[in-house]
């Protein structure tokens, strides 16, 4: 099946793909940085530049390039909105839109949050519609007929896309009260208004809650199962990953047996590929 297969860069003349994540607090350990990156290696053809902007660096990977997390200058305006949302520290992602953060970047950037596992070949995410914001739809807001896409996995190039990062910047508690505290609204709303949008297909970035669970009574009769063509699942809300691979009781609704996909793509591989030191 596609998402078994495991790339290893051919060639140093291939063109560089640039990854990026972002790790701000304590939330997520090294560990969720280190197991992306062996997950976005295997499955890119070609040299990988994986960049993850943090203020905590201890413990990633040494091959991981460390971005120091910026404070920009419209930070407190910007957190002043956020806490009337409720969303304090939300939009701290958009510092990877401005244009020269990243040095010597060619080309456009692939994000991932680090509640993701990458689980099959990324070339149709990375070829989509070049130009182009690609963003999955997010799956509640498409419920209720909103546009919005899900940051869990976004392409941007910040010299393409600049207004990603000015907009904030100019008018930041605006922008914030218009998103209402939503990064992944203000990102794909804004380039949804300039024509630079695309969608990822559905069947690529996959919910773990919404489309490898059952629902009950049969999540209680058999495990999570990972759609044919995933090439990235996504863990927003309950159960995390963690609490997946080991079995989750929380709550009825997203009770959820032992995943050993998970345990083999997220951690077993990653494991193999830097070492348990890493891993």
């Amino acid at each position: 099946m596609t998402q078994n297969t495991t790339y290893a860069p051919s060639s140093p003349d291939m063109p560089v793909t640039n990854v990026a994540c972002i790790k701000w607090g304590t939330l997520f350990g090294p560990e969720y940085v280190n197991r992306l990156y062996s997950g976005v290696r295997r499955h890119i053809r070609g040299p990988v530049r994986f960049i993850c902007m943090t203020e905590h660096a201890q413990g990633i990977h040494p091959d991981v390039e460390i971005l120091p997390l910026p404070v920009e200058p419209f930070h407190d305006a910007m957190n002043a909105a956020l806490a009337v949302a409720n969303r304090q520290g939300a939009m701290r992602k958009v510092s990877l839109f401005r244009p020269g953060l990243i040095a010597d970047l060619e080309g456009p950037v692939l994000g991932f949050d680090l509640d993701v596992v990458i689980t099959g070949d990324l070339t149709p995410i990375l070829e989509l519609e070049p130009g182009k914001v690609a963003m999955r739809a997010d799956w509640v807001e498409a419920r209720r007929g909103r546009k919005t896409g899900h940051g869990s996995v976004f392409r941007f190039d910040p010299v393409a896309h600049p207004y990603l990062y000015h907009d904030l910047a100019a008018k930041p508690t605006q922008e914030v009260e218009i998103a209402r505290g939503s990064e992944q609204r203000y990102t794909s709303t804004k380039a949804q208004e300039r024509g630079d949008y695309v969608y990822i297909p559905g069947d690529l970035v996959v919910s773990f809650k919404h489309d490898c669970l059952d629902l009950p009574p049969m999540n209680y009769l058999r495990a999570a199962r990972m759609p044919e063509n995933a090439r990235v699942v996504c863990f927003h809300g309950r159960p995390k990953m963690p609490e997946a691979v080991e079995g989750y009781s929380g709550s009825w609704l997203r009770y959820a047996k032992p995943c050993d996909w998970l345990q083999d793509h997220w951690i077993d591989r990653a494991t193999a590929d830097l070492g348990a030191e890493w891993a």
